[in-house]
């Protein structure tokens, strides 16, 4: 016990630090409710929390004092999230097979799905649905070879419109969250080319702002492209302005199967990349200039201008969160020089955190935000713990050359690794997947992207409006060439990806909190946190289920052996790819693989003897099926998956899944008895009662 008290004692003023993960578990607390919690119980943790914190300065820094600043800290989470889930409150879409017509404005093109590129849509009004009743927003996809209108184009078009789509699986990442407090309330399928609408009214400031803001940034991606061409200049752009709806798909592909996807999303590295540019050249120019050095602070100087250079990039890029996450941690190191205090520290850290999660308590559940604050807290740590080598007088500059090297080399080799570490528990828990040539690709690109790729797409972004852009632009796509050639051979190399399957729901919570317990205590008990930080790797895996449905009953797979084997290889191919990662499986989507177990034709399946598990399915919503079709399957099969709405009366198999019961529970995993029985689990059911589940305007 008095080594323990000695440890606790050590720790002196870090106890601070503990605040922001104090407030990100409140946080945690919200979203792990099974049922949404009233308004009062936000004001209830508000009281409390300002209570708690009132004690706290009143006992200072007493063991007393510390926990009542904790409390006060998780409480506070609590209401802070509550009260921005009751703001974030929008209308959300009906499921529906009709076309609408859709008026509003083109707000931004996003990231393109498997459908084909997508558009952002500030609605204005949909035919036939009350004002009420129409969500703020909607993302839409475009047909292949459709022409992408600008940002704030007025738009009418024909659609079918329907809710976000729901968790590919049951426990699975539930993208409906996000787009809950995005207030994207619908998504669907533009039918034909947008055309042009004349609104009555225009749209309010603030979203003329934002249109603005974004057709500036899709000019420039469009000038990019044509600079540097397609292959290199979508990429480009990408890291430019944010703009992903250009970048080849191939490439994307190749990124992430090398460990270097995070190239694409403008993050943590773009910002520090273009901050520290921005610092280490206004030191440079204001040193070379003895007059101005003598009358200024060039180093603070140096930090007003790298913290403005990350805010003109943060809105450049579209400010998506990830970039805002990343502003934010920038603007703490660099208010850190103005106030005279450490640029790299753990109390910046802190409080970068805790202002992201005052704006976004959202983002304590998004991977991005705990991948990128779990790897800026290990690489603080690193730099607290780097040695400090004696520097030597008189060295000749060869030798200083190469002692400088090797420097680099070392410290360059230590970040990947211990960042690669420190995000390895949510990147196998959420992505499923390895990338083995991961260290060696981030070693090989990182010189290339400080040194070429990021300063020359930061120049050229600036000076393209006047004409001289071209010129750091071919740098920066000579670069970009480089980097891809790494990529496609990283990801073409020998085991280039290894698919883990998801521990279960706890691992994920728990080694967050034992890597950031590694990098914050100080002492020895920091080792305690180890297995905790292990916990995704180590933890025995969920057993696997044998039969999984898609959310509408349109799609299956089964499981043989370590595949999982595709009924329709052409329909919901995304979340059959999530669901095998998460479930360690292959996902075979091959056709003849399928029509080895089971005879299939366009519209339905039926089990063959070989077949692994007896189902069968149909998804015929429109055209009924050949005559004694559902017959045949129902009497081969144990289950039966129909996409409509038969009565289970005609159809006499054990097990009958109908679309009455896909909108009721979502998507379905089953799992065979040691009996020969089946346990059902609905997506439905994991995800609770929440706004983002069932709409805000249901009770």
């Amino acid at each position: 016990m008095g080594a323990l008290a000695d440890e606790i004692q050590a720790q002196g003023a870090r106890w601070r630090l503990w605040l922001p993960v104090a407030f990100g578990l409140g946080a945690a607390v919200y979203f792990a409710l099974p049922k949404e919690p009233q308004l009062w119980a936000a004001w209830i943790a508000l009281a409390f929390a300002g209570a708690a914190t009132a004690g706290a300065i009143r006992l200072g820094g007493r063991r007393r004092g510390i926990a009542l600043a904790l409390a006060a800290a998780l409480a506070a989470g609590f209401a802070v999230v509550k009260l921005r889930t009751e703001q974030a409150k929008a209308p959300v879409a009906a499921a529906s097979t009709r076309a609408q017509r859709v008026e509003g404005w083109v707000l931004d093109s996003v990231s393109p799905g498997q459908g084909g590129q997508r558009l952002l849509i500030a609605t204005s009004s949909i035919a036939g649905w009350e004002p009420r009743a129409t969500p703020i927003r909607l993302r839409m996809t475009l047909r292949s070879g459709t022409p992408i209108p600008p940002p704030g184009s007025p738009v009418s078009f024909l659609a079918i419109v329907g809710p976000p789509p729901p968790p590919a699986s049951p426990g699975s990442y539930d993208f409906a969250r996000d787009a809950f407090f995005d207030s994207v309330g619908g998504v669907g399928l533009i039918l034909g080319a947008p055309q042009a609408w004349t609104p009555e009214a225009p749209p309010p400031w603030r979203l003329r702002l934002m249109m603005r803001i974004n057709a500036v940034r899709w000019s420039l991606t469009q000038r990019i492209v044509e600079t540097l061409g397609a292959e290199t200049g979508g990429l480009a752009a990408a890291m430019t302005t944010g703009q992903q709806a250009l970048v080849p798909q191939a490439q994307v592909d190749d990124l992430r199967a090398a460990g270097l996807a995070h190239i694409i999303s403008i993050s943590g590295v773009h910002m520090a990349i273009v901050g520290g540019f921005t610092f280490a050249g206004l030191r440079l120019l204001i040193a070379a200039w003895p007059w101005l050095a003598l009358r200024i602070n060039g180093k603070k100087a140096a930090a007003a201008g790298g913290l403005a250079a990350v805010l003109v990039y943060l809105v450049l890029s579209g400010a998506p969160p990830p970039a805002e996450r990343a502003a934010i941690t920038a603007a703490a190191a660099f208010g850190a020089v103005l106030a005279d205090r450490r640029a790299i520290s753990f109390h910046a850290l802190s409080l970068a955190a805790l202002g992201v999660m005052l704006l976004q308590p959202e983002a304590v559940i998004q991977p991005g935000f705990q991948m990128s604050f779990a790897a800026t807290a290990a690489l603080v740590a690193l730099a607290a713990a780097w040695p400090r080598p004696v520097r030597e007088i008189d060295v000749p500059w060869p030798i200083r050359v190469v002692q400088q090297v090797k420097t680099w080399l070392l410290a360059g080799a230590a970040i990947s690794l211990v960042a690669g570490l420190a995000t390895a528990p949510v990147a196998m828990q959420n992505f499923n997947r390895v990338a083995t040539w991961g260290l060696v690709s981030n070693l090989l690109v990182e010189p290339i992207s400080t040194l070429l790729m990021m300063p020359g797409l930061a120049l050229g972004a600036v000076l393209t409006p006047l004409g001289l852009g071209e010129g750091p632009l071919r740098v920066a796509g000579f670069a970009i060439e480089l980097m891809n050639r790494i990529a496609h051979a990283a990801a073409n190399a020998p085991y280039a990806q290894v698919v883990v399957a998801s521990g279960p729901a706890w691992t994920l919570p728990a080694a967050f909190l034992g890597v950031i317990w590694l990098c914050l205590w100080k002492g020895r008990l920091r080792w305690a946190g180890l297995p905790f930080a292990l916990a995704v790797a180590l933890t025995p895996k969920p057993t696997v289920p044998d039969l999984w449905i898609a959310p509408d009953g349109a799609a299956l797979a089964v499981r043989s052996g370590g595949q999982a084997v595709l009924f329709r290889p052409d329909v919901k191919l995304f979340g059959a790819e999530l669901w095998a990662g998460r479930r360690g499986l292959e996902l075979q989507a091959d056709p003849a693989a399928r029509d080895a177990l089971y005879d299939c034709d366009r519209w339905s399946c039926a089990p063959r003897e070989t077949a692994p598990i007896l189902v069968g399915a149909a998804w015929n919503l429109r055209r009924p099926l050949p005559p004694g079709r559902l017959a045949e399957i129902c009497g081969r099969s144990a289950i039966v998956v129909l996409r409509n709405d038969f009565p289970p009366e005609s159809c006499a198999a054990p097990m009958v899944l109908t679309g009455e019961d896909f909108r009721r529970g979502g998507a379905a995993e089953l799992y065979r008895r040691p009996d020969g029985s089946w346990r059902l689990v609905w997506a439905q059911d994991l995800r609770g009662r929440r706004p983002w589940t069932w709409g805000p305007d249901l009770r």
